[in-house]
């Protein structure tokens, strides 16, 4: 018998990347641009480095849970409870945000002074027809590839998911034998992408370190000063969401202690706030879900690879928060009706938003327009929006998880922590196992 070691602290991932964003402060605003500049590309390339996994990780991994399912009419179940879920949180997200902003009235007409035309900054609400348009995709293949024209625009996400599950079902359909056979090869894709994702998290904290330390260096605080009430609701409402209504959710329907499994998603969690990215983050959302949370692969990599796409609570939060922000600096009192509308319109913005940076100050251009403010309000709130867009995609991700617990909850899954199978005596207890 051999008596197994705690694994030191530091050498936990989730201590290495908090580490890191408290180094990557200082750094920042003593270095400035040119600490900045010095270690972007680390940021960069760790970025890139996410990138190239997170399509075939979604293709293999819904396929996969897709095909892990069972039964087509399991698909349509879990399906079902999925979608019923992200309407619901990002309803209530986009409500919290309503309700402060009305409170807080952080809005102020000398604020306009401070406005610049935004550049590159448009939308129009998309119709039914060009949102089914954009689901089929004609060419899944061209769906998958980055625009080269523009280095934010991702792949056609919403058409490779769509694609993924036809192809799951299908699988699904066929003779006994072959569905064998092609559901083995899928989980042995999933894993591969998975044991490459693996490698990839053990940068983490390099590139959370330079990821953070760029924003600290080239933004600074000196325009938070002026947009202080409008960022403090912001981040009182994603706080109120993030830490009452996601946690209630998590304990009365994941059935799970929600401190407990926002620790273990903390390197999810951490990777979100830095890169900015649902997308970037999904492969460590997958990875800490499964292997720090116990939900099994078959709800994971259906439900998070979905969430990442249509689930945007912290986005659809401060798009309402913004646009009343922006109201009311224009003077412009929004009417119960409008309100309505605002949340209406954020709520379809942000499932249609993709999951990169800044994709939720695109979207707002849409929500603007719903209730004829002026494109130009935007214009406010660019200086603060990247250190906004770290927090909303944090809330984001930790949604997208819960949801992937809820979800296995209700199909029946038990509560699972890994580490207590692994040392039911907790971290800092030992266990004995067989030489």
């Amino acid at each position: 018998m051999t008596r197994q070691k705690p694994q030191v602290w530091y050498k936990k991932l989730h201590w290495q990347i908090l580490i890191a964003m408290l180094l990557a402060i200082p750094f920042g605003l003593l270095t400035g641009p040119e600490g900045a500049n010095a270690v972007g590309w680390m940021g960069e390339l760790f970025l890139r480095l996410l990138k190239m996994v997170v399509v075939p990780l979604i293709l293999f991994s819904i396929v996969s849970g897709v095909t892990g399912v069972g039964t087509l009419k399991g698909v349509g179940r879990v399906g079902l409870k999925t979608v019923i879920y992200y309407l619901l949180t990002s309803s209530l997200a986009i409500f919290v945000g309503l309700v402060l902003a009305n409170a807080i009235h952080p809005g102020d007409p000398n604020l306009l002074q401070l406005a610049e035309q935004p550049q590159g900054i448009a939308g129009q609400a998309p119709s039914i027809k060009e949102l089914l348009f954009r689901m089929v995709p004609e060419n899944p293949i061209e769906d998958m590839v980055y625009s080269g024209e523009d280095p934010h625009q991702g792949p056609n996400v919403l058409g490779i998911i769509f694609f993924a599950i036809l192809f799951g079902a299908c699988i699904l359909a066929l003779p006994k034998e072959r569905r064998k056979r092609m559901t083995s090869m899928f989980e042995t894709l999933f894993a591969v992408m998975m044991k490459m994702t693996g490698w990839i998290i053990m940068l983490a904290p390099l590139g959370v370190f330079a990821l953070l330390a760029e924003v600290v260096g080239t933004t600074g605080f000196d325009a938070f000063a002026a947009l202080g009430w409008y960022m403090l609701t912001v981040f009182l409402a994603l706080f109120v969401h993030a830490c009452i209504t996601l946690p209630l959710i998590c304990i009365f329907l994941a059935r799970r202690n929600p401190w407990r499994f926002a620790r273990v998603m903390s390197p999810a969690l951490a990777t979100a706030f830095s890169a900015a990215s649902s997308n970037a983050a999904l492969p460590l959302t997958m990875d800490s879900a499964e292997k720090g949370a116990g939900v099994p692969n078959r709800i994971s990599s259906f439900v998070l690879p979905l969430g990442a796409t249509v689930n945007m609570d912290g986005t659809a939060l401060y798009e309402c928060v913004a646009v009343l922000f922006i109201a009311q600096c224009y003077g412009v009192e929004l009417s119960f009706v409008q309100q309505l509308v605002v949340m209406l319109t954020a709520l379809l913005a942000s499932i249609g938003a993709a999951g990169i940076p800044h994709a939720g100050l695109v979207m707002m251009g849409i929500v603007l327009g719903a209730v004829g403010l002026p494109l130009h309000g935007i214009g406010m709130i660019l200086a603060v929006d990247r250190i906004l867009d770290m927090c909303r995609t944090t809330v984001n991700v930790f949604s997208d998880s819960i949801g992937a617990a809820t979800i296995a909850r209700l199909e029946g899954e038990p509560v699972r922590w890994p580490q207590d199978e692994i040392n039911p005596l907790g971290e800092s207890g030992t266990n004995e196992k067989a030489s």
